[in-house]
This record gives C-alpha cells, structure tokens and sequence, in this order.
C-alpha cells in the first residue's frame, strides 16, 4: 500500500505560495483579524512525515524555531547542511530521490499519511501523480510575482470539491481529494 501525500498550504489570490525570494509574509494577512490554524494543528496530527525541497528547507531554517515534531525529509540533488536542523530538535534526513522512490522508500519504512510542501516539490508530485489532498487557503492579497504553487502538467488532474469554508480576516480554505479514474 502506497503512501497518501497531502498538500495544505496558504497562496496569494494570484496564485503564489511565496515571494519571489521564498518570504512568507504575505500569508500573515493584514494583522486586523486572529488568523489562528485553520486547521493546521489537526491536519499535522495525521501527518507521519513531511516531504520537502531545498529551497523550503531554507526558509525554514529562517523561522524563530524548529517547527516540526515529524520526521522531515529534504529533497535535493546537492549537498544540504542538515546541522542547524538537528541541532534544533529536528528529524531530518536528506534524499535524492524521485516522487515515485520517495513515496515507495518512506511507504516501506511505515509512513503512510506524507505532508508534500514547497513550490516545485508539491509541482514534481503532481506531475507523477501522487498528490491525493490539497488544502488551499486563500489569503486576500495579491503579490504579482513569486514561487507557484501549480506549474505545467501533462494532463488535467481531476479533483473534488470536499470542503470550502470563509475564515477570520477574508480567507477561504478550500480541501480537495484526487479523483482516480479507472
């Protein structure tokens, strides 16, 4: 049995998950209502592991503190020096691997429910057809340039609609679920 990879990320009405030099203020909002979790703290509660890039990976190690109680794994293809990481609290490993050996590798180890984060990450995951939830939260500004959370596919990938709810300060998350075809 494959590993479910899941993806819950805030993005710009214009489509953006971070700034063009990977921050993340944006996604604050504009400090006038309590933003909260939304639903964070439950969706990592059924997390086993998270799956991200480099480039993710940088902009982490940026933030006050280790944020993660699950094991992270970082994709890259060039060395990445893990230390601060671990040196933090994290569980952290490296791999270059592609979506497929990723999803097959941490299956076999008995990570079952995966957390896909950053741009081109969940873009590759897409693309090989591993992405079965995505959880879009909407924040009310537009930042005209940045790092995507969709790029090109080969093909339409079909999803459903299972959830969208308005939240504090003019956010709407949206949930949808992979529909498989036969």
């Amino acid at each position: 049995m494959r590993s479910t990879c899941s993806v819950f990320c805030g993005i710009s009405i214009d489509g953006f998950i971070a700034r063009p030099d990977g921050a993340l203020d944006f996604l604050e909002g504009d400090g006038t209502a309590e933003m909260g979790d939304h639903g964070y703290e439950a969706f990592m509660a059924g997390i086993d592991a998270l799956v991200m890039g480099r480039r993710t990976f940088e902009v982490v190690m940026g933030f006050d503190a280790w944020p993660y109680a699950k094991k992270v794994i970082v994709l890259s293809s060039t060395a990445v020096d893990l230390s601060p990481a671990l040196d933090r609290g994290g569980d952290v490993e490296l791999l270059n691997a592609t979506p497929e050996e990723v999803v097959a590798q941490l299956a076999a180890r008995g990570f079952r429910n995966l957390y896909i984060d950053g741009g081109a990450t969940v873009q590759r995951f897409l693309r090989a057809g591993f992405i079965d939830r995505l959880i879009v939260t909407h924040v009310p500004v537009l930042i005209g340039q940045g790092v995507r959370l969709f790029g090109a596919l080969d093909r339409d990938i079909p999803m459903k609609l299972v959830a969208s709810r308005s939240l504090p300060g003019g956010l709407v998350q949206s949930e949808y679920v992979r529909r498989r075809t036969a």
